[in-house]
């Protein structure tokens, strides 16, 4: 493997216009994030709306998310051959129209309170998270075609920055007293609106390559660079589902993915139920802004260590982020006293944050290349997802029958086999062209 990868020396002129491309991509992606996590601060509401329990809530969680990893992979391939602007547009659309249709259940009385309503919320929540799928692989399709493989690991900090905005703008949209007050239906409502607005910006102003926005083109020198074979699902499968490497991150991400969802959708739900804090309570709102803040810091350690640190190697970080992951998660299982929970959380988010740009955002560019990106992301999100739907249903039941104690302990050991493939894949960089 070539190790004498240099910096492109981009003009002004293409700088700005990637700038553009990603800045509006990056919002666009924050925005559907708003429309994805939102679903965690109705959670409660809707069992107290319906009556639903814990488990029946956790059955939309594992219906959606596990259609989410599922079709992460059948898309990736598809954007692929579409491009990520269009990919991101359909995605964007999709999320849109289904928060509203998840909303509007609201006003359909003739739905009851029993399980038609419960399958009408699943559908319409299963649907948003098909057409979520799109975002992550539409954007790490685009990017790949404007980053060199040794900027990407600083460009997803900044990227994953902008991503964890959108977390930071549900939190803080979901926690005013304004919006706490609302019915649980606007919680998924005013998303919808601001999605709707950043498609039609992304219609406008993304686009697929540099040679597109009317810009000479570069080799981002990755996995595929020098390939000159038609782009078809032979062509990129052979490039992805073969290669032990992705296939190892696959297996890690399926861990990420469980932790990462176990946490994000019920730990808004422990904190009512076990700290009996309100959406609203300073000190909820508070601990919500610095897992946020934390997010955005890991994905800025990541992307420095990475770049500046580790020779743009992805796996050493991933492994620092599965490390601190096991030691918050078992402050969580020991549950010492709030402050020590609300700090776990934290280094928590930090920790998944790292892994997540690492392997999904970054791992994905270098290893299915510019020309099979989507179909990596598809790979890496997908299991993620499936991952992650484990925690639906299986987190409802668990917490249900063995008490919130039983949550910390149930995601300490995916983290642990997360650090181990990451040891394995210590020293891993694409090749150039595959070879």
């Amino acid at each position: 493997m070539s190790t004498d990868l240099q910096r492109p020396n981009h003009t002004k002129t293409f700088r700005k216009r990637r700038g553009l491309n990603w800045m509006t991509l990056g919002l666009t992606y924050a925005g559907m994030y708003m429309a994805r996590y939102n679903f965690g601060f109705a959670n409660k509401q809707l069992s107290d709306t319906y009556g639903f329990s814990m488990t029946e809530i956790g059955s939309i969680i594992t219906a959606s998310t596990l259609i989410y990893g599922v079709s992460a992979m059948f898309n990736g391939p598809i954007a692929d051959r579409w491009g990520g602007r269009r990919a991101m547009i359909t995605g964007a659309a999709g999320a849109c129209i289904f928060n509203f249709a998840f909303g509007l259940a609201a006003y359909f009385g003739f739905l009851g309170t029993g399980t038609v309503m419960l399958i009408y919320l699943a559908s319409a929540w299963t649907l948003n998270q098909y057409f979520q799928s799109y975002s992550a692989l539409a954007l790490i399709k685009v990017n790949a075609g404007w980053f060199h493989v040794t900027e990407r690991g600083v460009f997803s900090a900044i990227f994953g920055s902008m991503i964890q905005s959108g977390r930071f703008a549900v939190y803080a949209l979901m926690t005013t007293a304004l919006v706490a007050a609302l019915p649980w239906q606007w919680k998924f409502f005013l998303p919808a609106m601001i999605v709707g607005l950043f498609t039609f910006l992304t219609f406008l102003f993304v686009k697929d390559s540099p040679k597109e926005a009317g810009l000479d083109d570069f080799d981002p020198q990755d996995a595929t660079s020098g390939d000159t074979e038609k782009i078809t699902l032979a062509y990129v499968a052979k490039k992805v589902f073969t290669n032990p490497i992705a296939i190892t991150i696959a297996i890690a991400e399926f861990c990420t993915g469980l932790v990462r969802k176990g946490f994000e959708e019920w730990f808004p739900r422990y904190m009512q139920e076990v700290h009996h804090l309100a959406l609203d309570n300073p000190i909820f709102q508070r601990n919500a802004f610095a897992v946020v803040l934390a997010g955005v810091a890991g994905a800025f350690v990541a992307g420095f260590l990475s770049d500046k640190v580790f020779g743009s190697r992805r796996p050493p970080v991933a492994f620092l982020g599965y490390v601190i992951q096991i030691i918050s998660l078992t402050i969580v299982a020991l549950a010492p006293s709030l402050e020590a929970i609300i700090i776990a959380f934290t280094f928590n988010s930090l920790a998944i944050s790292m892994v997540h740009s690492m392997l999904s955002g970054t791992a994905s560019m270098d290893f299915g290349g510019k020309r099979a990106a989507a179909t990596a992301a598809g790979m890496f999100d997908g299991m993620q997802y499936i991952g992650g739907s484990v925690m639906g249903v299986g987190a409802g039941w668990l917490i249900e029958t063995y008490g919130w104690g039983s949550w910390g302990p149930s995601m300490v050991g995916f983290s642990a086999i997360g650090a181990i493939l990451m040891l394995k894949l210590w020293n891993a960089r694409p090749s150039r062209g595959g070879h």
